[in-house]
């Protein structure tokens, strides 16, 4: 009996620009023997089924329904291709919880929690081999004391919005002077901002998934940027960055990196298929964890697709095991 699944894309953050590609590339490669695929748009006007050949649909909320030609198609399970709000942060989990239908992501309580990097790198430390940078949350209207956070952490900071996947709104501080402006630069983004002393070390992406009642590790990604960072720009523009999979890490560090990554996995209740970006430190190759990603990008070029065909399965089957694991 094939499944009948919604591929849910859109969104109603700026990514989603990356959702909509992310959408295509997975639609492009779901087993069309076993998956009867609906992609559904959401965005602010609504969520619609777009057929080729006719008018926008409107899904039934009520039961996450639609009507087409008078037929009522109701889902076995939903696929969830939204970076950002509502698909990332445990918006629509927890709808899908509430009206009984499976998803193929994390809960609603992790996708929630994973959002807010202060709150993540504070569940997360105490994980053998894990490192966190030194760090300062501060809100906005809040009691904080930029005085005392030069005194606390050493330069260079890095000043970053505490929500949102994507790096806007993120700056570098060299110099004290600037830290005002980078704070104000970054509440026009949040209301929430963590401010972290910079780690100095080569940058990777590593992505883990649940097949089989197992929890499977990807080839990581190395991430050689030529800006200073990699910020959205770089994220999303080819050459920007020089990503090599799998990266360059001895056997000791790929067995601790795994066992890093499989304990984040277990301490955050993941599901499916996750991201976490990682930095080993130079000089002593410690494992430190920048932010883990529960709808990690799917587009041609993102970094899941790379592991995937690093790891010698095609995304048919990557998809498909993911699919059974997640849905049933």
């Amino acid at each position: 009996m094939k499944k009948t699944i919604a591929l849910l894309t859109g969104g109603t953050t700026g990514e989603w620009v990356v959702s909509v590609k992310s959408a295509a590339t997975i639609a492009q490669h779901i087993d069309p023997e076993l998956y009867d695929v609906y992609k559904i748009m959401l965005n602010e006007k609504g969520w619609f089924y777009e057929p080729a050949d006719s008018v926008k649909i409107e899904i039934d909320k009520n039961d996450f329904s639609l009507t087409l030609e008078g037929r009522k198609i109701k889902f076995d399970g939903v696929f969830i291709a939204i970076h950002g709000s509502p698909g990332e942060d445990g918006k629509l989990q927890g709808y899908f919880d509430m009206i009984g239908i499976p998803y193929t992501t994390c809960d609603a309580l992790t996708s929630s929690i994973t959002m807010n990097k202060g709150y993540t790198k504070a569940i997360v430390e105490g994980i053998d081999n894990l490192f966190t940078a030194k760090s300062v949350q501060i809100f906005k209207g809040g009691n904080y004391n930029v005085n005392q956070i030069k005194q606390d952490l050493r330069l260079p900071y890095f000043v970053k919005p505490n929500s949102g996947g994507s790096s806007i709104g993120m700056t570098k501080v060299k110099h004290a002077d600037d830290l005002e402006e980078a704070i104000e630069k970054a509440f026009k983004e949040d209301s929430q901002i963590l401010i972290e002393e910079f780690v100095s070390g080569r940058e990777f992406s590593i992505g883990i998934f649940g097949a089989e009642g197992k929890i499977i590790v990807l080839p990581t990604t190395e991430v050689i940027p030529q800006n200073e960072f990699f910020d959205f720009e770089a994220k999303y523009t080819p050459g920007a960055t020089e990503e090599i999979t799998p990266g360059n890490m001895n056997d000791e560090e790929l067995v601790r990196v795994q066992q890093v990554v499989t304990d984040v996995y277990k301490k955050l209740n993941c599901r499916g298929v996750v991201r976490v970006d990682y930095f080993l430190e130079h000089e002593t190759g410690k494992f430190y964890f920048i932010e883990i990603n529960t709808i990690p990008g799917q587009t041609a070029t993102s970094f899941i697709p790379q592991q995937v065909a690093a790891m010698g399965i095609t995304l048919k089957e990557f998809y498909t095991r993911l699919m059974k694991e997640t849905l049933g």
